[in-house]
């Protein structure tokens, strides 16, 4: 799929059921979901896209990446899909697209996750510096080792090395830079009460890349919220809450079909 600036945005889906968009972590592709989206899949169309910037998709260089400019293109390919509401969870910074589409284009949207992800801004809580340091390093051979320890605990990152590869940030360094850029200078704080759509806040208790604190910030912001801690996980929940973080996920979408809505 081209965009109206000429970038192709690369996409898949499968899948049915009502439809499910799945929003990726700063410069990570569609592949961060791999293990969780066959799952999701059972009960939902699944759609995966990779920013513009990873993956398979164009890397233009010449402009500063925005959260509009993502979820313009989020946009155009459920356009290609002819999706016209769906369901949306982001993840980390893909939770931050997710926020910015929640309050941008309501009405395409059904019930929304929000998964390891912040609102920006000064009232955001903020990492400690060797995790941002990590990810001003991830394309080295230490930065990698730190993104490791940040999503998993030691014991299951060992166990689940081809996991970790999939989260660490790979494309072109300086998309990986716009990316970091747009997701640093993100604030949401007074988009969130505008929020419609029925949101779950998912987040690891001991997620140190996100402080679990902006969990509790974006549940109390957004109306009608609900927050789902899993213990011992860090920002990497998708894969080390194992079941339970995908069952939960699909509960909540479940209570709230898209055809609910308008």
């Amino acid at each position: 799929m081209t965009t109206a600036d000429g970038t192709r945005i690369w996409y898949d889906a499968c899948g049915q059921g009502d439809p499910l968009l799945l929003l990726n972590g700063q410069s990570l592709d569609h592949e961060m979901w791999d293990g969780v989206h066959a799952d999701l899949a059972e009960h939902h169309r699944v759609v995966r896209m990779d920013f513009r910037g990873t993956g398979g998709s164009d890397a233009p260089l010449d402009e500063p990446y925005t959260f509009e400019l993502f979820v313009n293109d989020a946009l155009a390919v459920l356009d290609a899909l002819e999706i016209t509401r769906t369901h949306v969870y982001g993840f980390s910074m893909g939770g931050k697209v997710a926020q910015t589409f929640a309050a941008t284009a309501p009405e395409r949207l059904g019930a929304l996750v929000l998964g390891a992800t912040a609102p920006g801004g000064s009232n955001e809580v903020e990492r400690p510096r060797s995790s941002t340091l990590a990810l001003r390093q991830a394309s080295t051979a230490a930065g990698r080792d730190m993104i490791a320890e940040l999503f998993y605990t030691p014991a299951w990152a060992a166990a689940h090395p081809d996991t970790v590869t999939r989260v660490l940030p790979r494309g072109p360094l300086r998309a990986q830079r716009l990316h970091f850029g747009a997701s640093s200078g993100y604030d949401g704080w007074d988009l969130l009460p505008s929020v419609q759509a029925p949101t779950l806040v998912v987040h690891g208790e001991d997620d140190l890349l996100t402080p679990v604190g902006n969990a509790a910030l974006l549940a109390e912001r957004i109306p009608g919220a609900r927050l789902l801690v899993l213990p011992g996980t860090r920002h990497g929940y998708l894969h080390e809450g194992g079941d339970k973080a995908t069952h939960e996920v699909l509960d909540f979408l479940a209570a709230h079909p898209v055809s609910a809505r308008g």
